[in-house]
C-alpha cells in the first residue's frame, strides 16, 4: 500500500493519503476540507501551482471563463467525468478572467482548454468543448 500526496484545494496544504482513502472520506489535516470534493472546485493560482507540481494523482485543469459559451456547455460534462474518475484523477477549474497571468503562464490561447498534469509536469492538452467520455479518455491517457 502506497501513500499519495494530495494538495488541499481549499488551503493548499499537502496531505498524505493512503490508497484505501482515495476518493472516500479523506480530509485535509489542516483545514478539514474534503480532499476529494463531490463538486469540481474553482482554484486560484497558488493552489493550481502547488497541486500541479506535488500531487501524485493526475490533475486535469479546465481553463475557462464565465462569458464563454462552450465553457459553460462543457461544465456539466466535466463534472460527470470528475465524478466517474473520483479517487483516480482530480479535476479542477481555473477562471482565466480572474487569473489572466496563470492563463498566460500556461500558454492558454483559447478556451475551454484542458491540461493534464502528472508527476509535476504537463502531460497533455486539448482545446474545445468535449463530452464526458472524451474527457475521461483524455484524463486517463498516459
Amino acid at each position: 500500500m502506497a501513500d499519495h500526496k494530495i494538495t488541499c484545494l481549499s488551503c493548499a496544504q499537502a496531505n498524505r493519503v493512503p490508497d484505501e482513502k482515495l476518493g472516500s472520506g479523506a480530509k485535509c489535516g489542516t483545514c478539514g476540507a474534503s480532499l476529494f470534493p463531490t463538486k469540481v472546485i474553482d482554484v486560484d493560482a497558488a493552489v493550481l501551482t502547488k497541486a500541479s507540481r506535488t500531487d501524485t494523482l493526475p490533475l486535469v485543469v479546465d481553463f475557462w471563463a464565465p462569458w464563454c459559451g462552450p465553457c459553460r456547455s462543457m461544465a456539466p460534462e466535466f463534472a460527470k467525468a470528475a465524478s466517474a474518475l473520483r479517487g483516480k484523477v482530480r479535476f479542477v477549474k481555473l477562471n482565466t478572467e480572474e487569473n489572466p497571468k496563470v492563463g498566460q503562464r500556461h500558454n492558454i490561447r483559447s478556451i475551454p482548454t484542458m491540461v493534464r498534469f502528472a508527476g509535476g509536469r504537463e502531460r497533455g492538452r486539448t482545446t474545445g468543448a468535449l463530452r464526458a467520455p472524451q474527457i475521461q479518455s483524455f484524463a486517463t491517457t498516459r
